[in-house]
């Protein structure tokens, strides 16, 4: 019987090797190497190659699985802030923390101020939160926003159809 050794290939991706991920924040467009639109013009000046993240429960930094991208603006301020950087799954059983899960817009508590934006992840390549990444068919997200702006139209309509049609005045 012979011994067979197989060995990865060199550029193959394993959890020990890590993602390369782009890290940087901008706040109202001061780092406008970090904001979109995105030029990485090949410069590794904000490349973080392996990525390192924390892990939920433990010390140290591990090797990334994903790159994140943060983009958006405060509730309180309006001021628009860009992060790029590196996660890794901690393995818990919730989505709540572990942010690589499941990519999302809208509202959400970040640096202890909301933010309205999106929170992107991505594992697919090396330095893949270069730039915005289409979420979904235009004509779906389209259609939802009508059906939004209908919807809250409605509810203001509901909410106030005394005052509207005269009753009770």
């Amino acid at each position: 019987m012979k011994n067979v050794v197989v060995r990865p290939k060199e550029n193959a991706r394993s959890p020990a090797n890590g993602i390369d991920c782009f890290k940087c924040v901008s706040m109202n467009g001061a780092n406008k190497a970090c904001d979109d639109p995105f030029h990485n013009n090949y410069s590794t000046a904000i490349l973080e190659s392996p990525c390192m993240g924390g892990r939920k429960g433990r010390d140290g930094l591990f090797p990334a699985t994903s790159c994140i991208k943060i983009a958006g603006y405060y509730d309180d301020t309006g001021e628009t802030i860009t992060v790029r950087g590196c996660a890794l799954d901690s393995g818990t059983l919730t989505t709540d923390t572990e942010i690589i899960r499941m990519s999302h817009c809208g509202r959400f508590f970040y640096d202890d101020r909301y933010v309205h934006g999106c929170l992107q992840s991505c594992n697919d390549a090396d330095a893949c939160n270069h730039s915005p990444r289409a979420t979904g068919d235009p004509h779906r997200v389209q259609g939802l926003l009508q059906l939004a702006a209908a919807s809250l139209v409605l509810g203001y309509v509901l909410l106030n159809r005394q005052h509207l049609l005269g009753v009770g005045s």
